[in-house]
């Protein structure tokens, strides 16, 4: 039961004395100190706190400056903490590294200076301190016994500790392209969290820490003990009024979402399938029904209309040189045809005529003419810089290299190297005193690595000669903090080392453990690579030698994700110093690079696979390769000599061979042939126009094609030919002439209009074998009938002569009365053969439908042929730099840098000028680099693989005031470097609110010389000497800001596509960075340069490039065939067509083989053109002058007279060649010559000779009656009809 009624009972009084608790004035608890002052060394320069546990004392008026610079917060009232003015000046000090990584980010510093302000100075330090450990200590100064603290325990909220780590995550490092948690948190990145980084901050080991100091987390109170749970500032807040928040690069809470790639176009697919396939299949069904249904009711129709079911289909229109029937008027267009054809066949009979009557003049006029062509070779260069073969001086890759060499200086030579360690493990690190074990890849085991320093060794200290000078790696390496440092630079991991085998060896232990060894050291400077203390018990530097970080994706390969201690690669790379417009050191640099190869050629040790490139080695090997390809190049003219010499003569009998042959016509026409290419050389060299390595070795076989197959025409055509009754020899040679001539003449003609057009491509290496081509094709024309022509007549008077061939003093053996009329076993064979065959009523039908479906096969694949020209295609199969792309592509984990340049004329010295390129507080969010950190947050779309560094942001850093950074002798206002200790230096800026504001107008560039000159050390490691130095072009002698870059890395780039892209995406990125800094219209902009932009241009455009070649080169056939045919249109159509199916095809072939669409494979898409003319304009001509009956019986004829000309003359004489290509070291001769000859000469005779005779059967143009009465006339009377048309 209940106590008595009306008293309360134990849970009311419990109520009631908790309400009287609450009532109660609060409780203040006394400010009390655990420390004040400093007491006992305990290492180095670093000092104890001394134990006190008194109330705060008073700080001394000379500490108030400093108190209000670090801890405005504890500002207030007589100033009484727990600290003096050295454990501020001490705190000052600690905090220089913090201050210029972190102090980009204002609430991020705010937060982290409160927590070291309320643990180093604050009056109630006793509610979250305690103290654990103390060591006694006497005071020489005061002599008096004191404790020195050696651990005590910080009591830390864990709501401030995670919003102090969320408002710092996000903060970059500009230099090192890394988070600036990165170099601060003992970790990587991703594993750093709120604890891991405070514990480190405050562990003794970390170098920094005097004592350890151990972090307890809570909200609560614990053990009697208030966490410190200041109020804390988020990343998007403003600390005061005059900071704004952080920057979106500093901050992701201010940039919003994370920017998400453009969703990859939908492919067009029709029933699951590629559309241009279904589209290309429907199409082609459709013409085969149609086609089909045609024939096959145009055959039911004269079955029934015609007794005979063999009767041609056309033959309705019947025009025979002997008929006298005139069916209908002639035409004004076919008068004027007939007159055109007629002029130039009796042009071409007076002109054969006279080379005949008078061979000595014309030959001596020809020689003359050759040697004044040649006599241009005294002035002749060579072009074998890749810049100048790919990239036209006009483009816009090349006038912005030509910015940046002017600008920044020429992007430096590499040399590289790629090592293994074959017979090397994997190894297990057990970190002391515990972790989990790490393992470390074979070429990180520390005898490896002493080897490769070794070797690194050996080749810094290769000497070349050059002039007479030895020249050595120190002469020429790329130096950036000489003449502080002549250090070079080496990408290598040995540079977290120093490059030294003692450091390498370096460990802390005792004879039990090892504390701390190269592994310690790896695992911290692949985390912090611009760290001067490595914070382990070895304290050793990771900055390089040479004064610059080593980014470990730089430096080592074969590892996954973000374990570089899994590495099974080592990479080293030398940039070495390029010259603009100074020869002599560039070749001092190639002379160095010439024993750099030659030594790593020579270079045996087991335990290293090595695979090597320097800078000259591409170009050194292209010669290596066009060198040994001499051979295969000669032997393959050499069996097209040999063919043409002896099929161009025909032999009657065994005991005439060698009058009937024509072995010195042969190379005379072939000398006739090579004679117009060094003419065609010749002239254009007297102009300055360099010859390139694609004229030297494609025109040859280009004119060798079209030359060759004229002689046949023209031998073959006198061969066949019978002499009339009183004709002379110079008359028939002029009337077979003037037969020909017309044919030769449009299909030259027709290349040469063809070629010259292609000059107008904006690609060097079309533009200069279009010229070279169009010259060489005009001049071996006119000498061919003029010179040939006189030498033709020459060698039939020796025949008839009985002479010897070659030896022509000598007569033969066996007697014959003049020269017989005979024709060649492969003219009978296209007559009574293959001709009639072909031309079959059940043949055409099946050819035509065989060569359209190829034509709708190359058009449906045509899309898929690749772009670019993977660069090991240019190597030799048995080069050393095959393997190093090779490795390269399985290694490396970034791509080359690439530079986003603001061109000269921005200004900024104007706040609003810094907030459009700066990435730090105050700046725009869409300013140059935060759209650069933009991009790389969505690297696997824009190739931008990292944040970039950022020169302007660090000198914001480095010149704020709170920064020991900055300073100025007083005396004389020079700088002053921070690792100088002089009392006359004093900070660059006022520590007052304006002087914490960024530098502007004359201030900015007052200081910004003294920041590209500071060298970074302990104390400052933001000076931006070696990182920026030859960032920033200063000018109107250093008072004014000109160009300057922001440098990132791409992905990595394998493929051309890959490489393509990378250009394409970063000029997006610049295009939208210009238009958004709102410098669209003014005479300046942002523009993205990377050393392989030069080359990679062209494939922007090779597309529309190559259309535009070839459209203009089919444009120029058809007008040319059509005006040189005697106006007749339709069958300029016809050949047009039948090459644009050519070059249709050739793509398909390209898909098929895998030959990519490049500078070489366009110019030989262009020259496909050209000998596709030869193999079609010689038959059309034939065509459209023959005056039989029915176009069947006209497309037979043209095929029986011109086909056997062209088979032997083009494709016999080209197969051959070709066929010896094939054995070629070179890979790009196998595939852009071997493959593509083989395929330009393999579609080509078949379109000429199987498909075009076909097809001129059902649409060839109609008889012209013009020509026909003409042949009338002209052949009445005699055996013309019976010699000429069966």
């Amino acid at each position: 039961m209940g106590g008595p009624q009306g008293s309360p009972g134990p849970g009311t009084r419990l109520l009631l004395l908790f309400l009287l608790l609450l009532l109660s004035p609060a409780q203040v608890l006394p400010q009390q100190c655990v420390w004040y002052g400093e007491c006992g060394v305990a290492s180095g320069d670093k000092r104890y706190n001394c134990a006190y546990d008194g109330p705060p004392i008073a700080l001394p008026k000379g500490g108030y400056d400093l108190m209000q610079e670090l801890c405005p917060g504890l500002f207030f009232g007589n100033v009484s903490t727990c600290c003096d003015i050295l454990q501020l000046q001490t705190l000052k000090n600690n905090l220089q590294l913090p201050l210029q990584f972190l102090s980009r980010c204002p609430s991020c510093f705010y937060n982290l200076i409160n927590l070291f302000c309320e643990l180093t100075c604050s009056p109630n330090q006793s509610e979250f301190l305690n103290v654990t450990s103390t060591i006694p200590y006497y005071d020489p100064v005061s002599k008096e016994n004191k404790s020195s603290i050696t651990e005590l325990q910080y009591f830390i909220g864990e709501r401030f500790a995670n919003e102090m780590y969320n408002a710092c995550k996000d903060v970059e490092a500009p230099s090192s392209n890394v988070k600036a948690l990165g170099l601060l948190c003992g970790k990587d990145v991703k594993d750093c969290n709120a604890t891991n980084w405070i514990e480190y901050m405050f562990n003794k080991d970390n170098g920094q820490t005097p004592f350890s100091i151990i972090p307890i987390f809570s909200d609560a109170p614990v053990r009697g003990m208030n966490p410190m749970n200041n109020a804390t500032k988020g990343c998007n807040e403003s600390v005061d009024d005059s900071t704004g928040p952080c920057s979106c690069q500093d901050c992701s809470i201010v940039c919003g979402p994370k920017p998400q790639p453009p969703p990859l176009p939908a492919p067009w697919l029709l029933f699951g399938l590629d559309a241009v396939y279904i589209i290309m299949w429907i199409s082609y069904m459709g013409f085969l029904l149609i086609f089909f249904a045609l024939v096959f009711g145009v055959w039911c129709y004269r079955r029934r209309h015609f007794v005979s079911e063999y009767t041609p289909i056309d033959s309705n229109v019947a025009f025979s040189a002997n008929s006298h029937r005139d069916n209908g008027k002639i035409t004004c267009g076919e008068r004027l045809g007939e007159r055109f054809e007629n002029g130039l066949r009796m042009t071409f009979t007076s002109w054969g005529a006279f080379c005949v009557r008078n061979p000595r003049p014309v030959i001596l006029f020809s020689v003359v003419f050759i040697a004044m062509c040649c006599s241009g070779f005294v002035y002749i260069k060579a072009t074998t810089n890749p810049v100048d073969l790919w990239s036209a001086p006009s483009s816009q890759a090349r006038k912005e290299k030509e910015y940046f060499d002017k600008h920044f200086g020429p992007f430096f030579r590499t040399e590289q190297l790629i090592i293994q360690a074959p017979n090397s493990h994997p190894d297990i690190y057990s970190p002391y005193p515990s972790g989990a074990d790490v393992p470390f890849g074979p070429p990180l085991n520390k005898d490896i690595l002493h080897q490769v320093l070794d070797l690194q060794d050996a080749i810094v200290n290769i000497a070349a000669s050059f002039d007479n000078e030895t020249v050595t790696l120190k002469d020429i390496c790329l130096a950036p903090l000489a003449p502080y440092n002549n250090n070079c630079t080496i990408l290598s991991v040995l540079n977290y080392f120093q490059n030294s085998h003692s450091v390498l060896d370096h460990s802390v232990g005792d004879d039990f453990f090892v504390y701390a060894d190269y592994h310690t050291h790896f695992l911290y400077c692949v985390r912090a690579p611009a760290s001067l203390n490595d914070t382990s018990l070895l304290h050793d530097p990771c900055l390089g030698a040479f004064g610059g970080p080593v980014f470990p994706w730089l430096v080592l390969g074969g590892y996954n994700g973000d374990n570089y201690n899994n590495a099974t690669a080592l990479v080293i790379t030398l940039p070495v110093n390029n010259y603009y417009n100074d020869s002599k050191k560039i070749m001092k640099a190639l002379a160095w690079e010439k024993e750099f190869i030659n030594f790593l050629k020579n270079y045996d040790n087991p335990n290293l696979t090595i695979s090597f490139s320097a800078e000259r080695s591409i170009e050194d090997e292209i010669n290596r390769e066009s060198r040994s390809d001499v051979s295969t190049v000669v032997i393959s003219y050499v069996v097209m000599f040999v063919y043409i010499s002896i099929a161009l003569g025909h032999i009657q009998s065994w005991g005439r061979l060698l009058v009937d042959s024509k072995i010195s016509l042969g190379i005379a026409g072939i000398l006739i042939v090579l004679s117009s290419v060094a003419c065609s050389i010749g002239i254009f060299s007297y102009f300055g126009v360099p010859v390139t390595l694609i004229v030297a070795e494609v025109i040859p076989f280009l004119v060798l094609a079209i030359g060759v197959d004229n002689l046949f025409i023209i031998v073959q055509t006198l061969q066949r030919d019978e002499r009339l009754e009183g004709e002379t020899l110079d008359k028939q040679i002029g009337r077979v002439l003037g037969d020909v001539a017309p044919s030769m003449f449009l299909s030259s003609f027709s290349e040469t209009v063809a070629f010259f057009l292609g000059t107008l491509s904006t690609m060097p290496a079309v533009r200069t074998f279009s010229l070279f081509a169009g010259m060489a094709v005009l001049i071996d024309f006119i000498l061919q009938v003029t010179c040939f022509v006189s030498l033709l007549g020459l060698d039939i008077r020796r025949q008839e002569r009985n002479r010897l061939d070659i030896l022509c003093c000598i007569k033969g053996s066996e007697e014959m009365r003049g020269v017989q009329r005979s024709e060649s076993i492969l003219f009978l064979f296209f007559k009574n053969l293959y001709s009639p065959y072909l031309l079959k009523d059940w043949m055409r039908p099946i050819v035509i439908a065989l060569f359209v479906g190829l034509l709708s096969f190359s058009t449906a694949v045509i899309h898929n042929v690749e772009i670019g020209l993977d660069q090991s295609l240019s190597m030799p199969d048995d080069s050393y730099v095959m393997n190093y792309f090779k490795q390269l592509g399985k290694y490396m984990h970034a791509g080359p840098p690439v530079y986003f340049v603001l061109e000269e004329g921005h200004n900024y010295t104007s706040l609003e000028g810094q907030n459009m390129v700066c990435g730090g507080t105050g700046c725009n969010n869409d300013s140059l680099v935060q759209q650069v950190f933009n991009a790389a947050e969505i690297s696997s779309y824009t190739r931008i693989g990292y944040a970039p560094s950022s020169w302007i942001d660090d000198y914001f850093d480095w010149v704020k005031p709170q920064s020991s950074c900055c300073r100025v002798y007083n005396t004389t206002g020079q700088f002053c470097n921070a690792s100088v200790t002089d009392p006359s230096c004093t900070r660059c800026r006022p520590l007052s609110q304006e002087g914490k504001q960024r530098p502007q107008g004359e201030d900015f560039m007052t200081f910004l010389p003294m920041f590209l000159s500071d060298n970074p050390n302990p104390k400052c490691g933001k000076g931006g000497h070696a990182a920026y130095s030859s960032a920033v072009d200063l000018i109107k002698n250093k008072t004014d800001v000109g160009a300057t870059y922001f440098m990132t890395y791409h992905t990595v780039l394998k493929k051309s596509s890959d490489y393509i892209d990378a250009m394409k995406k970063a000029r997006d990125i610049a295009d939208n960075i210009t238009e958004t800094m709102g410098i669209k219209e003014k005479n300046y902009r942002v523009f993205p340069y990377s050393v392989f932009y030069v080359f990679y241009e062209q494939y922007l455009t090779i597309v529309n490039d190559a259309i535009f070649n070839l459209c203009i080169s089919l444009g120029s056939i058809f007008l040319v065939t059509a005006v040189l045919l005697g106006f007749e249109v339709w069958a300029a159509v016809v050949v047009t067509l039948t090459i644009a199916m050519i070059i249709v095809n050739m793509f398909g072939v390209m898909w098929l083989w895998g030959i990519s669409l490049n500078a070489v494979s366009l110019v030989n898409l262009v020259m496909s053109c050209g000998i596709a003319v030869e193999f079609c304009s010689h038959v059309t001509r034939a065509f459209t002058v023959s005056t039989k009956g029915s176009r069947v019986e006209r497309a037979e004829e043209a095929l029986s007279h011109m086909g056997s000309s062209v088979f032997s003359g083009i494709t016999l004489t080209k197969f051959g060649g070709i066929v010896v290509l094939a054995f070629s070291k070179s890979q790009i001769f196998k595939i852009f010559y071997f493959r593509m000859y083989l395929a330009m000469v393999l579609l080509g005779a078949t379109h000429g000779l199987i498909f075009l005779p076909v097809l001129l059967s059902y649409i060839g143009p109609s008889v012209n009656k013009a020509k026909t009465r003409a042949a009338q006339e002209r052949s009445r009377g005699t055996e013309r009809e019976r010699l000429l048309y069966f």
